[in-house]
This record gives structure tokens, C-alpha cells and sequence, in this order.
């Protein structure tokens, strides 16, 4: 054995022995890579780890923060009718729109794949997620009004409507009164004879919301009745620049056309006519005896003014609407990723075997992307449990309440008019207890998928 053997052997177990300078190695790692995380950490510290602790403790005291109330807040919370609906309409929330987007999001993106454009189409769709919540929530507030004329939901729902139905002609019209007898259902009725010619004057239209082709009702005010026959004229008795006499024709005044008019005995309808440019009609063929002239309630109706979109009924169902239109690209997206990964041998083959594109569908491609499709759900589930901006801003004054949803009712009690931190606190504490099993089985998912 050489001595430079013997001085190896004496001195391997010792250096081997010492463990300092790869302590000081990992130390140091440990430290630069503590630097590293220690803004983030303070960031996560200050803006979600000390709120949700001081509002934890916020919960338990009373609307001023003076005095300890413990359990008080969350059994006022379940007591609140204001927050049962809330909780009612959350939901309505969590059922509805995270099921609705996936499944949108699902048909979107199979359906994207067999288009030629598909890249502009997808773009088309998630470009909706660009516009904040906040300028989202004024465009639906605009397209939900229930105006026609300013309402474009309205617009287009009345212009079906009228094409289908018609419209009054003469919304504000009303009888003159003492010459002609209005009847509870808002009709408007006298007596007359076959063989006469008689006058129903009308007041309340304005002369420029007459039609185009109105002629004045002097003549067929002076036509007369030949015998079996009845006939009258409907005009506007109003003489513009004024004079004229009421309930008479005057040269100036005008007939109304368009209008209907029924000859009722007995209770039953005779014979029915619509008036000439002129404002004339005529019943011929009648027996003699006489009869009451009926101008029908659906000359007068108001014309139809849509859906009512924001108001108690149907508000949570609009704000659903517009936040499906602002997310369905996302679920589009993020299913389309996960449709491309999957194995096309597996299509082919079961198209070799027979099998029609909606059999591929349900058989292959939706068990196949159930994992993305459960990520995506959840985060939806996530998402709309804290929706607020929407809410708050689509929802008019009048039927906030009827929309709200746990997030804004925390708002609302907490800073829009309740000052009640404490309550508020409570509902805050509420809504982190129902958002934390779907974030914690996300980031299980999540895991899972690396391994």
C-alpha cells in the first residue's frame, strides 16, 4: 500500500463526514428562492389572507364593530327574506348558467371544427370576454329596454308582433263625449236606424298622426241612406286654426280611415264595415228596426309594447342571457383545446364502423372530454357564485331586489345603504364557504391531470 493510499483512506471519511457546505448550499437556495416568493406572499397576505381573516372576525360583531354579537349576524342572515332570494337566486345561478355554457361551449366547438374559417369564427365568439363586465352590463341595459325605441330586443319582438297581429290605428282616440257612449271594455257606441246616415265624431287624435291618405268627411257626411241601408262616417271633430261646430262635420274636418265599425242587435253582430279614406261606411241588406253602431274596443287598444325583460319575472333570466354572451367564448375555447387532443384514430375507426357523426358524439367525443369538460364547469360554478358587476347594473332600481345575488345583497347591505358591516361580513364569510369545495376539487383536477 503506497502512502498516497493511505492518506486517501485516512481522509475520505472525514470530508465525507462533513455536511456544512452543502447545508450552506441549500440554505442559500432556500433564501434566494424566499426572496423570490416574498412579494407575492406579501401581496397574497395583505389582499386576500387579511381580509377574509378580519372579515371572519368582522362577522361577530354588530353593525357599528363595538360590540360582540357572536352567532348573531348569520342567524339574522337565514332570517333576512332579502337574503333568502339572494341565496335563491344564486342557485338559480350555479344550476342554470354553468350548464348552459358548457353545453354551449361544447356544440360550439365540435361544430367549429367543420368550419372553414374556423379561426375568425372563435375569435368572433371570445371577443365578447375583451368588454368588461361593467360596459357588458350598459349595452344589455340598453338592448333590454322596454322602450321599442330604444329597447332593440323590444324593437324586434314588436315588429313580429305587429306582422302577425296588426296594431290599433288610433291608440289615443276617444268619442266625443255626450254624443257617443263609451261601454266598460273602452268601446264606443250609439243607436241608429236603417235608412239612416249617421256622425260619430272622435277627439283626442293629433292631425298629424293621421294616415297618408285621409280625405276630408263633408261628402260622406251628406250621403244618404237608401232604405235596408246605413250609413255613416267616422271623422275627427276638430277644425284646425279652430272654429267649427262640435258633433257636426265641418268642411275642414277630417274622416278617420281604417277604423272598424259593427251594427249589434240583440246583442249579436249584423254586419261589419272598415271606413274609407273619407271616414264613410255603409251597412247594406239590414231589416228595419234599429240598431246600435259599435266602434269595437281594438280601434283604440295600445299598441303593443314587448316583453317586459327586466322586470320581476323574467330580470335574472336577461342578466343570464347577457353573461352567457360574454362567456360562451371562453367555454368554447378551452373545450376546443381539449377537442383537439384527442386521439382521431379512435373517430376514424368508429366512423369505419358504421357509426353516424351523433353516435361518434355521444359515444366517443363527450365521455373522451368529460376531464376538460368538468374543469370548465366548475370554474363556470366558480365564477357565477361571485358575478356581481351584471347584477348590479342590468337589474333596474325597482326589481334589484328581485335580482340579487349573494354578492350584491353583500354589497348592498354592507355599503349601499344598510351599513351593516357585520351582516355584511357574515354573507361574505357565506359566500368563501360555498366557493371553497369547487376551488378545491378544481385544483384537484388540476393535479390529477399533471400526473
Amino acid at each position: 500500500m503506497t502512502a498516497t493510499t493511505v492518506v486517501k483512506q485516512q481522509a475520505g471519511p472525514r470530508a465525507a463526514a462533513d455536511p456544512a457546505p452543502a447545508r450552506r448550499g441549500r440554505r442559500r437556495a432556500r433564501l434566494i428562492a424566499l426572496l423570490f416568493v416574498f412579494p407575492a406572499l406579501l401581496l397574497l397576505g395583505a389582499l386576500v389572507v387579511y381580509p377574509v381573516l378580519f372579515s371572519v372576525g368582522r362577522s361577530f360583531f354588530d353593525a357599528s364593530g363595538t360590540r360582540f354579537v357572536g352567532g348573531d349576524n348569520y342567524t339574522e342572515m337565514f332570517r333576512d327574506p332579502a337574503t333568502l332570494k339572494a341565496i335563491r337566486n344564486t342557485t338559480i345561478w350555479v344550476v342554470v348558467a354553468p350548464a348552459l355554457l358548457t353545453g354551449l361551449g361544447l356544440i360550439l366547438a365540435v361544430l367549429v371544427e367543420k368550419v372553414r374559417w374556423a379561426t375568425a369564427f372563435k375569435l368572433l365568439l371570445f371577443m365578447p370576454m375583451a368588454v368588461s363586465f361593467l360596459a357588458a352590463g350598459i349595452i344589455f341595459r340598453l338592448a333590454y329596454d322596454e322602450d321599442p325605441d330604444k329597447g332593440v330586443l323590444n324593437a324586434a319582438v314588436v315588429s313580429v308582433h305587429d306582422a302577425f297581429k296588426g296594431t290599433s290605428t288610433y291608440p289615443t282616440a276617444r268619442g266625443r263625449t255626450g254624443l257617443l257612449t263609451q261601454d266598460p271594455d273602452g268601446s264606443y257606441r250609439t243607436t241608429a236606424s236603417a235608412g239612416d246616415t249617421v256622425a260619430l265624431p272622435m277627439v283626442g287624435v293629433l292631425p298629424k298622426d293621421l294616415p297618408g291618405d285621409t280625405s276630408p268627411a263633408r261628402t260622406a257626411a251628406a250621403r244618404k241612406a237608401a232604405p235596408g241601408e246605413l250609413r255613416g262616417v267616422v271623422y275627427l271633430d276638430f277644425t284646425p286654426g279652430g272654429g267649427g261646430r262640435q258633433g257636426k262635420v265641418d268642411a275642414e274636418e277630417s274622416g278617420l280611415p281604417g277604423m272598424k265599425v259593427e251594427a249589434v242587435r240583440d246583442g249579436k253582430t249584423v254586419a261589419s264595415a272598415t271606413t274609407a279614406a273619407d271616414g264613410s261606411f255603409r251597412f247594406s241588406g239590414l231589416t228595419a228596426g234599429p240598431y246600435t253602431v259599435k266602434l269595437p274596443e281594438s280601434n283604440f287598444a295600445p299598441p303593443y309594447q314587448g316583453v317586459s325583460w327586466l322586470g320581476p319575472t323574467l330580470v335574472t333570466p336577461a342578466i343570464i342571457g347577457a353573461y352567457l354572451w360574454i362567456w360562451t367564448g371562453f367555454a368554447m375555447v378551452l373545450i376546443g383545446a381539449g377537442l383537439s387532443t384527442l386521439p382521431r384514430d379512435a373517430l376514424e375507426a368508429a366512423r369505419m364502423d358504421g357509426a353516424n357523426e351523433w353516435q361518434i358524439f355521444r359515444r366517443i367525443t363527450v365521455p373522451l372530454l368529460a376531464p376538460v369538460l368538468t374543469v370548465v364547469f366548475v370554474t363556470l360554478v366558480i365564477n357565477v357564485m361571485k358575478v356581481f358587476d351584471l347584477v348590479y347594473i342590468i337589474a333596474p332600481g325597482p326589481v334589484q331586489e328581485d335580482a340579487t345575488v349573494l354578492a350584491t345583497q353583500m354589497w348592498l347591505v354592507s355599503f349601499g345603504g344598510g351599513n351593516d358591516q357585520g351582516l355584511g361580513s357574515a354573507l361574505g364569510v357565506l359566500l368563501l364557504l360555498l366557493v371553497i369545495p369547487a376551488m378545491v376539487f378544481n385544483v384537484r383536477r388540476f393535479r390529477n391531470s399533471e400526473r
